[in-house]
């Protein structure tokens, strides 16, 4: 669920929810937050000054502590149950894993930027407008949004994918630009937000931002996302559905109504929880919408395929299950939603495509898919030994349902 599109993962705004400010024992159980002295004297102390000052510098704000984006409040907080030995070792592991990914999605990334770079020293601008400069701004705001989200649940190693794919595709904008393929205002514009974006999460990340601007670039982030999802799931069908923008400003405005409501204290308690959430779940969307585009694409122009790489398949496969082991310990629904719906229909599916059209060796699909199905059930089957569960269904129970 990260870094372009060969890939594929609220600060309280009013006094009464101050409980999401409250300290959660289970925290302090994380193996990587054991160096950090979390005493009661660490609990959030706001003075009246405070809401001013645009860095709060330490003692710092334990962001950690907040249920990011509200998306999966309840599920999450079974991960602070059972800390045997083993649970430790497979939360360390999974971390890992989740840190590897960042392997394949490079690898994905990295072609294009080397052609485009030729291309660009060569003189030949030209062949850089085979790249859709809006389907990659698209991507970047997925990134953009799923970045917030793990920054704000202190999942280092998913901040590092984001940022990575962050990063990537916009030095891919950089070469479209520099080819005029890109508009230059559209360019300045999305530098501006890149940069916002990433010096905003990662002063947020080290708890040395103001809540009222993090606000702010969360509220942004919600009403970008609610508004280009259904734009681009209009567009995939287009000519057999009318090309307008009518999904995206009608979402637009809904999302502007949304988070008005929100930040004036007009919506109840589960509402503002589910505007919070929005921002996350629409990138995830975005993310999960790419594998449709690419089998309605197939669908149409059959012999396309023949273009696709099944090494990249193979290496989006490869990415996004990486990140399973995680979202599942964590019990985050839709981090692993995201993640699995891009392994098994992105990378999976596409390579099933591939054999069928017989594009593909059948020794290279049997191998992908042995590895796959191997992949998965050891996942789960180690989640369920670490939570002492006595079938790896129960863990797919709790991460839907809650422990």
């Amino acid at each position: 669920m990260a870094n372009s599109l060969l890939s594929t993962p609220f600060a309280p705004p009013y006094p009464r929810y101050h409980n999401r400010f409250q300290q959660h024992s289970h925290n302090t159980n994380f193996p990587q937050f054991k160096h950090l002295n979390l005493t009661p004297s660490f609990l959030l102390n706001v003075s009246p000054s405070s809401h001013f000052r645009l860095f709060a510098f330490p003692p710092r704000r334990p962001n950690f502590a907040l249920q990011a984006l509200d998306s999966d409040a309840a599920n999450q907080g079974s991960v602070g149950v059972g800390r045997s030995q083993s649970y430790q070792q497979w939360d360390s592991l999974t971390s890992k894993f989740s840190a590897a990914a960042n392997i394949p999605f490079l690898l994905l990334q990295m072609p294009q930027i080397i052609l485009n770079a030729r291309n660009l020293l060569s003189g030949n601008k030209t062949a850089l407008s085979a790249v859709p400069w809006l389907g990659m701004l698209t991507s970047l705001l997925g990134n953009l949004s799923l970045l917030s989200y793990f920054a704000k649940k202190r999942e280092k190693e998913a901040v590092v994918v984001q940022t990575l794919g962050v990063v990537s595709t916009y030095v891919v904008l950089v070469q479209l630009a520099l080819a005029e393929t890109m508009p230059l205002p559209y360019f300045l514009a999305t530098s501006v937000i890149v940069i916002s974006g990433l010096v905003l999460n990662f002063l947020n990340y080290f708890g040395l931002l103001n809540a009222g601007l993090w606000r702010f670039w969360e509220d942004f982030i919600t009403i970008g996302g609610l508004s280009v999802l259904p734009q681009i799931m209009w567009s995939t069908f287009v000519p057999y559905v009318p090309n307008s923008i009518l999904p995206g400003a009608t979402a637009f405005v809904i999302a502007v109504l949304a988070v008005t409501l929100a930040r004036t204290g007009k919506l109840p308690e589960k509402g503002i929880k589910f505007v919070g959430g929005i921002s996350g779940w629409t990138a995830t969307l975005l993310f999960m919408w790419m594998p449709v585009s690419q089998m309605w694409t197939n669908y149409l122009n059959p012999e396309n395929m023949k273009g696709l790489s099944a090494f990249s398949m193979l290496l989006a496969m490869l990415g996004n299950g990486l990140m399973l082991p995680r979202a599942l310990l964590i019990r985050d629904f839709m981090w692993f939603t995201g993640s699995v719906w891009a392994t098994l229909f992105y990378g999976y599916g596409n390579i099933s495509c591939l054999y069928f059209l017989n594009i593909i060796s059948k020794e290279f699909f049997l191998a992908a898919t042995a590895g796959l199905a191997s992949w998965i059930g050891m996942t789960f089957w180690r989640d369920s030994v670490v939570h002492d569960h006595s079938s790896p269904l129960a863990s797919l129970r709790d991460l839907v349902f809650g422990s």
